[in-house]
């Protein structure tokens, strides 16, 4: 089976082989290979192990599309997967797979209308794709029949043994036809599987694909925190650090992958997009000048890069985050190949960053954090390029050049440094010129009008009625906090001091310890420390009030006076912004220091407080 070239190899229709192909999908994979003529020509039950990412749902997906009668409004086919993201993942999956078949493809799964789900049923559907409970519920209520059940999938057994759903699954399977095909795909073959397959399956066949080398031996995996609004600013900067980038960036939609290729040609990049609405020529013809080294950059989405190969990619960048785990191995999988390393870099948005650790929990990755490069590195690290690449072509046997006597005559009354600074500037350009590279923020720091609170991904925005003029500076301010509450030096980051004032961020729980270590009451008659308010999280536009910024909620007196709460602002604000690139009060070691107040002393208790002892633990406040 591996040595099969293509989909029309395996037995498939051509009606299933012009889907695959409008897909982008040039060539099966292992299990892909190894499975479809099982379940098409031999027709037996499968036992499949592999891992994630390896093509697994078009390995069931495509025979299941064959075999299934579209005439026969009823449940043919019922898939099991542990998670309602992976059952979603595989009916969009199956359903973009079946072409212009007329097939009902339905995802079924808790936390989901029951309602939405019953009226689907009813009408009638050809796949079921389904939690495990969720199916029993449907059984149970008489809304499920699988009279006519072809096939029972298991996809990601092992998961779902993990998660506690093998009781259900052997009530489900209890209720299935004892004619039927059984399929079972997981990574490992623990003994419950096995004894589940001993059970339920007819003398199954078993595939067992191993991955010959793991993507994480063989790419650099990093993710980048930047906002929706400067990815593209940040891509610029990565390629250009790089002397020779060769790769694809990965983009969510065929708009998005038009605008992006259109600005990297703008800007003098050799890129191309690639994405669905271009037709096989122009999609070929971009393939041959990507492996010609014509250009070296492509801009695709997930369904144009599958299936192509292209050798030696030095990076695969996630312009967009992944929509699931196996996208996301699927994309970093293209570099990193025939014992050649690769980079993989990410760029995760301040609102991704649940997604991002549900692909990185489940892909079983090692991902770890980068700043932007700073521009000014850039700009050096060109400067350095230019030299060496001048350097290496420039010989001392000059006197057989043709150019020789051209040469004497620009010295003749010129300096040699203006002559080759003049050559320098016409040839190179802009290439150092730092003012091209826009400014640039931390990732986590983006914000929208609508968010209600401070707290974003974890992170606590805390206001501190102290600034420079109490003798405050970052340092003082961030090893006074760390000696009050016993924090650590990463716990309190993007720390800002104002004139009257200062801000810090630090995780939800460090935070709660600090509120509580300086709840005494200053001579304002509030807190000395609370947290930011959602409107003004940075101190921007400020009033002069100080009193305007020393809780999540007006009082009310603040609300009749005001009539209604000030709009909030757009500007954007930096809850991890010690760990960006720069210098200056950013970049410090923490030293002891009084964190001295020059109206109130510390020995008037206003900052004092129990050594070691944090008292209980207060209850987390939470606004809608």
């Amino acid at each position: 089976m591996s040595e099969l070239l293509s989909f029309a190899d395996l037995g498939l229709s051509a009606q299933t082989i012009a889907a695959v192909k409008s897909k982008g999908f040039e060539e099966p994979t292992k299990i892909q290979a190894a499975c479809i003529p099982l379940l098409l020509k031999d027709q037996v039950d499968v036992i499949g192990q592999a891992q994630t990412g390896t093509g697994k749902t078009a390995a069931f997906g495509l025979p299941i599309l064959e075999i299934v009668d579209p005439s026969i409004k009823q449940v043919q086919a019922l898939i099991l997967a542990p998670t309602r993201e992976l059952a979603v993942q595989v009916a969009e999956e199956i359903n973009s797979l079946k072409g212009d078949r007329h097939l009902e493809i339905a995802a079924v799964y808790g936390g989901a209308s029951m309602d939405l789900q019953l009226r689907k049923l009813r009408r009638g559907v050809h796949v079921v794709v389904g939690t495990p409970g969720r199916i029993l519920d449907h059984l149970r209520r008489g809304s499920l029949k699988l009279d006519q059940l072809k096939f029972v999938v298991l996809d990601e057994a092992d998961e779902m043994l993990d998660m506690g759903f093998v009781d259900d699954i052997e009530e489900v399977l209890k209720q299935t036809p004892e004619h039927k095909r059984m399929l079972c795909f997981s990574a490992t073959m623990p003994a419950p599987i096995q004894r589940l397959a001993g059970r339920f399956m007819h003398e199954p066949e078993m595939v067992k694909i191993k991955q010959e080398t793991p993507t994480s031996d063989l790419t650099d995996q990093i993710y980048v925190e930047v906002r929706e609004s400067d990815k593209f600013e940040a891509l610029t900067r990565i390629i250009d650090m790089e002397e020779s980038f060769y790769g694809i960036v990965f983009c969510r939609t065929k708009v998005q992958c038009d605008e992006i290729g259109r600005k990297l040609m703008d800007r003098g990049y050799d890129a191309e997009p690639l994405h669905g609405d271009l037709s096989q020529k122009q999609r070929e013809s971009i393939l041959h000048k990507m492996r010609d080294r014509s250009i070296s950059i492509i801009v695709a989405t997930d369904v144009a890069a599958r299936g192509i190969d292209i050798s030696d990619l030095t990076h695969v960048i996630n312009f967009s985050l992944p929509e699931d785990p196996e996208a996301y191995i699927h994309r970093i999988g293209r570099t990193g190949r025939a014992g050649k390393t690769g980079i993989a870099i990410t760029f995760v948005g301040p609102r991704e960053f649940r997604r991002f650790s549900f692909i990185q929990k489940v892909s079983k990755s090692e991902i770890r954090r980068e700043s932007v490069p700073d521009a000014n590195d850039i700009i050096e690290t060109k400067r350095t390029r230019i030299i060496s690449q001048l350097s290496a072509i420039t010989t001392e046997d000059g006197q057989d050049s043709p150019f020789i006597t051209i040469a004497e005559q620009l010295l003749e009354d010129k300096r040699p440094e203006d002559v080759v600074a003049s050559l320098l500037d016409h040839f190179y350009k802009d290439e150092l010129d730092v003012s091209k590279y826009q400014s640039i923020s931390s990732g986590r720091n983006e914000r929208n009008s609508r968010e209600p609170r401070s707290e974003d991904n974890g992170f606590t925005r805390l206001f501190i009625a102290r600034g420079r003029k109490d003798g405050l500076d970052k340092r003082r301010l961030v090893d006074y906090l760390i000696e009050q509450v016993g924090a650590e030096d990463h716990d309190i980051q993007n720390v800002t001091v104002r004139e009257d004032f200062s801000f810090v961020s630090a995780p939800l729980q460090v935070a709660e310890r600090i509120l509580q270590t300086f709840n005494s009451v200053g001579s304002e008659g509030r807190p000395i420390i609370t947290r930011a308010k959602p409107d003004n999280p940075n101190g921007k536009h400020l009033s002069g009030r100080r009193s305007d910024h020393y809780d999540d909620r007006p009082s009310s007196s603040d609300r009749r006076s005001q009539g209604r709460r000030p709009r909030r602002s757009n500007d954007d604000f930096q809850p991890y912004g010690r760990d960006s690139y720069g210098g200056g009060d950013d970049d410090y070691r923490p030293r002891p220091s009084s964190f001295q107040d020059d109206r109130q002393s510390r020995s008037h208790g206003k900052y004092s407080s129990p050594q070691g002892k944090r008292g209980p633990r207060p209850k987390k406040r939470y606004r809608d």
